[in-house]
């Protein structure tokens, strides 16, 4: 009997990954165990992927997380649209995909436009006949033939109707010329499923089902993992990811401006060169990078600033010892003076001569190899972070969410801010380690570049410190005791969780346009900090206004006082646009918060945390610190 059209789509059952071959029976009985409790559980499987998709990194919406389930089910979809659309068989339809490489709209139109060119194309033959001597035809139906005994186009034995079978085209094989022949080709690889007829002159396609009644257990799920790569391999929005271990595909969709993907398995890479995700530089920038730091280059450089060549056999020297005297190693023991690299022997008294030439070169080597290793260790510092990051994510979510919904009585959906959290947290250490690799190629030439550069990334460096220390300290006391400042501290961790994004943001931006704005706006572009510290300045000369005006009202009477108070506001609510405390953004003056950060119009800013605080809190509610007004 023929195997069902559908045997390599699905498992025998939800946990097993093994394929097994079932005897052809009525239409229903082919559709996959996955699907066949009908329209219910099919949508109890799609809620399950959310749930599980809503634990991987969702920062930017441009991909979808795709399991192997997940593309059998797309791959049996097209191939029922496509059977039912042209009224043929399931294996059919498979055959006419695997040829137009997945396309059930492209299967469509070549059918339509010629059915015929279309069935030989893919190698489904429109008469299956074979031909046993001249102008004698043996037709094949309902797998009988009308003779007793066929002979074997291989072996060239003679065998019994059941010892013999063949594919669209009617050459007959036995069963065990077939076996060994399948065998070959899914040993050889994906090309089994391109298999034609063993007939030298015939094209016609090996179909699903002949292949599973020879095909061993491991060989139809190697066949059938064949096929989930071949769906993979030709759609280019589509790829695996390479996480190790990982057996998701991505399937990209766009429309963030990033090509950084993250998977689920909180792997995350680049959709161009599939490489460990890398914004804000491009492709070329950290293959360099990472070229460079597993390249012997570096070795180069430090042997080139802290060693010099034996003059008579060049081998590299190390100074460990006080004395000039120099002695090579065997078999040169050549002896030298380590300052002018004279012959021991010649050479008398202190050694003084100049040598500018390979001073110059030494010490070039010299900063080079400072200049390396600074940008080289924030670097590897921020990849670390990153990783331990991954790792504490991992443990919020699988314990610490566990432990607040029973102790602060809390649901996991109110309990969401903390995963966001830590994703932010996560993104922010990757994207902060590359920035440092754009900083190691940027010119110094440039200094108005250089200036605005490390002006956005001290900006958003000091943002993640702080939401960094906040998700990682201070949630501690709240997985022991409940307590009602866990409110505040919700609030607190979600608004550094925003300013954080924001301040990532505008440095991805400025990085990927060049910082662009340098021709536009030279000085003031490179001037953000000071900016920052006039608005500062600004605001504690308004509270420090205010206060005075406050002390001098202090012997009126209580109406006198309630009258002259509103009328010695502080400055911050003074007619006009108005700057952030905080982020330092101009507003509007109907604006009552900065539309960037959120921060309230009068806030103040932290002299020790720079935390923004409310006007009506006169200790700082990140550090504690008391205002200096």
């Amino acid at each position: 009997m023929a195997a069902s059209d559908d045997e390599y789509l699905s498992n025998d059952d939800g946990d097993d990954d093994s394929f097994h071959y079932y005897d052809a029976g009525s239409e229903d009985e082919l559709i996959p165990d996955a699907c066949s409790d009908g329209y219910e559980d099919e949508d109890q499987d799609q809620e399950l992927s959310e749930e599980e998709a809503d634990s991987a990194p969702r920062l930017h919406d441009n991909r979808v997380v795709l399991t192997e389930a997940d593309i059998r089910q797309r791959i049996k979809d097209h191939i029922d649209q496509v059977s039912t659309v042209l009224s043929i068989s399931k294996d059919e339809a498979s055959i006419l995909l695997l040829h137009y490489n997945w396309s059930a709209s492209k299967v469509h139109d070549e059918w339509f436009l010629d059915e015929n060119g279309a069935r030989e194309k893919a190698g489904l033959p429109v008469k299956p006949l074979v031909e046993l001597s001249d102008d004698k035809y043996y037709e094949l139906s309902d797998n009988k033939l009308y003779h007793d005994e066929i002979l074997c186009g291989i072996c060239f034995d003679t065998y019994p109707l059941d010892g013999i079978k063949s594919t669209s085209c009617g050459h007959p094989y036995c069963n065990e010329c077939w076996s060994c022949y399948i065998k070959t080709a899914i040993a050889d690889g994906p090309g089994c499923l391109f298999l034609r007829c063993p007939e030298p002159s015939c094209n016609a396609a090996v179909t699903r089902d002949l292949v599973g009644l020879f095909a061993s257990e491991e060989e139809k799920s190697k066949y059938s993992n064949f096929f989930v790569t071949s769906y993979i391999e030709v759609n280019r929005n589509i790829k695996n990811c390479p996480g190790a271990g990982c057996e998701n595909a991505i399937e990209f969709v766009g429309g963030c401006g990033s090509n950084d993907v993250f998977c689920s398995c909180t792997h995350s890479f680049c959709w161009n060169c599939t490489e460990e995700a890398h914004r804000p530089v491009d492709c070329e920038t950290a293959k360099n990078w990472m070229a460079k730091n597993s390249s012997e280059a570096e070795n180069v450089n430090y042997i080139l600033a802290f060693t010099k060549p034996c003059p008579k056999c060049r081998k590299p020297i190390e100074k460990n010892l006080g004395c000039n005297h120099m002695t090579c190693r065997a078999p040169c023991h050549y002896q030298f003076c380590w300052l002018c690299l004279e012959d021991w022997k010649s050479h008398r008294g202190s050694c003084n001569r100049f040598r500018e030439e390979e001073y110059e070169k030494r010490e070039k080597a010299k900063k080079y190899l400072v200049r390396y290793t600074h940008f080289y260790e924030r670097w590897a510092t921020n990849q670390n972070s990153m990783k331990r990051a991954i790792a504490d994510m991992k443990r919020v979510e699988a314990e610490q969410i566990d432990i607040l919904v029973d102790v602060q009585e809390e649901s996991a959906g109110q309990l969401k801010f903390l995963t966001e959290a830590w994703q932010q947290i996560v993104e922010c250490r990757k994207i902060l380690s590359w920035t440092y690799a754009f900083g190691y190629y940027l010119s110094d030439e440039d200094p108005a570049k250089r200036n605005l550069f490390e002006d956005l990334q001290d900006q958003a460096e000091t943002g993640l410190e702080r939401l960094h220390a906040c998700a990682e300290k201070e949630l501690k006391p709240f997985l022991e005791h409940r307590k009602k400042e866990f409110i505040a501290f919700r609030e607190k961790l979600s608004k550094l969780t925003g300013v954080t994004k924001t301040f990532f943001d505008n440095l991805v931006a400025g990085l990927e346009n060049g910082l662009a704005e340098v021709n536009s706006i030279d000085a003031p572009s490179a001037s953000k900090k000071a900016r920052r510290d006039q608005s500062k300045k600004t605001a504690i000369a308004n509270r420090a206004s205010a206060a005075l005006s406050s002390r001098a009202s202090a012997a009126l009477s209580r109406s006198n006082a309630a009258s002259q108070s509103s009328q010695l506001a502080p400055m911050a609510d003074r007619p006009g646009p108005w700057s952030c405390a905080y982020c330092t953004l101009v507003n509007d003056e109907a604006a009552t918060s900065c539309k960037v950060c959120g921060t309230g119009r009068g806030s103040w800013s932290c002299d020790r945390c720079t935390f923004a605080n409310p006007r009506t809190v006169a200790t700082c509610q990140m550090c504690s610190e008391a205002d200096d007004i």
